[in-house]
């Protein structure tokens, strides 16, 4: 993530909503090998071994206009519960809708069951920005889960899961909606299969957390008691912190020094696992800046190649001598248009997998149990994404996670990133990663510095206010897509600078002392430094 004075990077700044083709990927859940935060750690399979059936699960059985479909039973406003034409796979789906406020529930038992884990994965479409519609599993003999519907303002399908430990030999499937008039929320091809579906990484990008305590920056948690902000957000469930590096900056802001104070409080203070970017630049590296350190700027390829080796080596070293080891490794920072510019730009791609490969390997060289990320930014298209991997791979650059960053307001709405997320981890096998996400609570502004996202430079989703609620929805809807990658390959998602409030003195720009942040209105506290309803987003899922 870059900043600018001007507003967002400008590689995103007139991105507009794509028009995508839809993949037609089978998106049933088997029990998945997911990795958890302490990392890489495959999940036990559960002793599941019935093949419980859903009856009616595409809604196909009655045609148009039947209440209560058949293998269905519904509780609530009769009237808003019926079948009608428009399915995601065959002809017909579920609807809930009337044009008076309503609230119903169309549910399904299923008996018999061999207990164990189960999940329970739903195709929905919905323009109810009330935030009250979800599915759930209830019943089940443990705690009811429950899955909000995520709102896609264009009408498309978005996959949803959800899960539970079956411990009675039954479940009952709940698909409810509590909404305005004139509302609606369309369900189809229902699936339960044995089987979980966690989130591993609930992760939060803390990069600029510890200068900012440096300079005077406090947090206070929901109940307006003063706490540290790291302490806060791991009550309300982030597991995982994110921190970026820079090799020679002019202020110091992001280096080697700061990133060994910021680790030993997350990962020794704390415990939190740490993703750590390396940005192979003085200053923020992304799609339209990948500007070579000084240092390093006159350095023929070979040389270029060596100094990403030792520098690699040294940062994570450094890291793994103080006790705070790295769980997985950025080589490079949204790296679409290459690093280390010019010399590892795309336009020469032997080169950039020369530089990645030694970046991997003085990785690899000081601690070779991380796992390396490489980090792009989402793209227009999904045969771009895979390109540029496909080109890695066979350019012999070693990785294990795909990392991808996802703004909501600038790389298109959430069914952009299940294609995206979906289509990667069904073409490659790796897990699949939301390195960074966020959006605005306010379109207010905390200090001088214009914000990133603002009413003037970007359209925001109009199915998210930028609001305390809507920011807590959209969170909550990219972590649920996330979850909803089959084969348990959806790693998790971290938000980009939660902490990130207005502290003088920690802003943006390393050359400018006096610059502000300008990313206070996407921060996860307000701007009396108080957490908002967002952070309870990061709870287990």
């Amino acid at each position: 993530m870059t900043r600018h004075p001007s507003g967002p990077r400008d590689a995103h700044r007139h991105r507009h909503r794509p028009h995508r083709r839809k993949l037609s990927l089978s998106l049933a859940l088997p029990l998945a090998a997911a990795l958890v935060a302490t990392p890489f750690v495959a999940l036990p399979a559960s002793a599941t071994t019935s093949t419980p059936t859903v009856a009616n699960p595409g809604f196909e059985a009655d045609g148009t206009g039947v209440a209560s479909p058949t293998g269905w039973s519904s509780s609530g406003t009769a009237s808003a519960d019926y079948t009608e034409s428009g399915g995601h796979s065959g002809s017909y789906r579920l609807a809930h809708w009337s044009s008076s406020a309503y609230t119903v529930d169309t549910y399904q038992t299923i008996t018999n069951i061999t207990n164990g884990y189960y999940t329970l994965g739903v195709y929905v479409r919905s323009n109810d920005t009330g935030g009250s519609n979800y599915i759930s599993l209830s019943g089940c003999g443990s705690s009811t889960k429950t899955t909000y519907i995520p709102v896609d303002s264009d009408g498309n399908w978005l996959h949803i899961v959800d899960y539970v430990y079956v411990s009675n030999n039954q479940c009952t499937i709940n698909l409810y909606s509590s909404s305005a008039a004139n509302a609606w929320t369309n369900y189809d091809d229902v699936t339960f299969t044995a089987g979980s579906a966690p989130v591993a990484i609930r992760g939060g990008d803390t990069s600029s957390l510890y200068r900012g305590e440096q300079l005077g920056g406090v947090y206070y948690n929901s109940s307006g008691t003063k706490q540290n902000a790291l302490q806060i957000l791991k009550n309300g469930g982030m597991d995982y912190v994110r921190l970026r590096v820079w090799v020679n900056p002019q202020d110091g802001m992001n280096n080697e020094a700061t990133l060994l104070a910021s680790a030993k409080e997350a990962y020794s203070t704390y415990g939190l696992p740490i993703l750590l970017d390396l940005h192979y630049s003085d200053t923020w590296a992304d799609p339209g800046h990948q500007t070579t350190p000084a240092a390093w700027s006159a350095d023929s390829l070979s040389q270029l190649e060596s100094q990403v080796y030792a520098y690699s080596k040294q940062v994570v070293g450094d890291l793994v001598a103080q006790g705070t080891p790295p769980a997985m490794v950025q080589v490079g920072n949204e790296i679409n248009a290459g690093m280390l510019w010019p010399d590892g730009s795309t336009s020469n791609w032997s080169q950039l997998a020369a530089l990645l490969k030694q970046g991997v390997a003085g990785v690899r060289a000081a601690y070779s149990s991380a796992k390396i990320v490489l980090h792009l930014a989402a793209s227009d298209s999904l045969s771009t994404l895979e390109s540029w991997y496909s080109t890695a791979i066979s350019d012999g650059v070693s990785f294990d996670v795909i990392g991808i960053s996802y703004y909501d307001y600038w790389h298109g709405r959430l069914d952009v990133l299940q294609t995206d997320l979906n289509g990667l981890a069904a073409k490659y096998g790796k897990p699949v990663l939301v390195a960074e996400t966020a959006y605005p609570w306010t379109l207010a502004n905390g200090d001088s510095e214009t914000n990133s996202v603002t009413s003037s430079n970007t359209t925001l989703d109009p199915g998210y206010a930028a609001s305390s609620a809507g920011q807590a929805a959209n969170f909550r809807d990219v972590l649920s897509i996330v979850q909803a990658v089959p084969n348990g390959l959806g790693l998790g998602a971290f938000y980009w600078e939660p902490t990130w409030t207005v502290v003088a003195g920690n802003g943006w720009d390393p050359t400018n002392a006096s610059s502000g942040d300008g990313w206070e209105n996407q921060a996860v506290f307000d701007f009396s430094d108080k957490a908002l309803p967002v952070v309870n987003q990061f709870a287990a899922r």
